[in-house]
């Protein structure tokens, strides 16, 4: 595979500190080692191998590629295992943890487009609360846990993230829809559908509020971002949502997505996370490069 084979014989006569116990070992013949070795050495300009005698020692230039071959070595036999597991990967089941709103709109075409590639692999897609996503991971219940501002965790590791900003989203003829960006009052100034008590999202905002001293009453609240989204498409008020939940909307031009200027209200971080022990296996590696891979489509390169 690639240039393992000389790696391969690199490494074969440090171990045994003879071209021919090497040769032997690797069933080559003894010139066909020396001839890599010495073109090796002439490319580098220095010695890998000290003579002496019939005996070869590593030099320090050798110690330092001998260190680099073996690491290679290893992350060779960890490809070569992914790719058989891959040669055979023809039936087999993941489960995804998530929330509700990405259920919704982010999850269906990236598991579409995941499904038509591995027809036989079955998706498993159970809606949670941030820390219902968190538990099931670490236990082991999903392979995948996929949503907002998930904690950091022990036994908990992030496969990706990326940063999704919060703003008013509105109609495009409402007073707010050209403005560049938008603040907390000048949205408190209009008819408001908030997130229900409890939410991520509805701390943030309340928070925002407190700072700027400003009483907000609701026309509607709700913890359904689809009903938010909805009311907001049909004219009942402004929502605040972020910008991974009308991704598509704000494409076609539906809606307006006024990205809210208050320092006081971060980006919602959006990640995909799996369980740390055991690493994850290369079925759930391939639906968390897919989910990736859509992050990156939301125009915010994922990390």
């Amino acid at each position: 595979m690639l240039h393992s084979r000389m790696l391969r014989y690199l490494d074969e006569v440090a171990r045994s500190g003879s071209i021919r116990n090497a040769a032997g070992r690797l069933n080559v013949a003894s010139s066909a080692i020396n001839r890599q070795i010495l073109a090796l050495e002439d490319e580098l300009g220095t010695k890998v191998f000290e003579r002496l005698g019939k005996r070869l020692r590593l030099t320090a230039t050798g110690e330092l590629l001998i260190a680099h071959v073996r690491q290679t070595l290893k992350e060779h036999e960890r490809l070569r295992v992914r790719l058989e597991d891959l040669k055979g990967l023809r039936r087999g089941q993941v489960t995804i943890a998530t929330m509700g709103g990405l259920a919704a709109y982010v999850l269906p075409p990236v598991l579409a487009d995941f499904r038509q590639r591995h027809p036989g692999i079955s998706l498993i897609v159970k809606i949670a609360t941030v820390n219902e996503i968190v538990a099931d991971v670490i236990s082991g219940e999903a392979d995948l846990g996929f949503g907002f501002n998930l904690p950091q965790a022990p036994g908990l590791r992030t496969a990706s993230l990326v940063e999704s900003r919060l703003g008013a989203v509105v109609l495009p003829g409402h007073p707010l829809a050209s403005r560049p960006t938008a603040s907390l009052g000048s949205c408190a100034e209009h008819p408001l559908i908030l997130p229900g008590v409890g939410m991520t999202l509805r701390t943030l905002l309340d928070d925002g509020f407190a700072r700027l001293g400003v009483t907000v009453e609701a026309i509607l609240e709700t913890n359904s971002i689809e009903l938010m989204k909805q009311c907001a498409l049909l004219g009942l008020g402004l929502a605040f949502l972020n910008e991974v939940d009308v991704d598509a909307e704000r494409r076609n031009g539906t809606v307006a997505f006024i990205p809210l200027q208050d320092r006081a209200v971060k980006p919602q971080v959006l990640k995909v996370v799996h369980r740390s022990k055991g690493g994850l296996a290369v079925l759930p590696s391939l639906v968390a490069e897919a989910l990736r891979t859509s992050l990156g489509s939301l125009g915010v390169a994922p990390r």
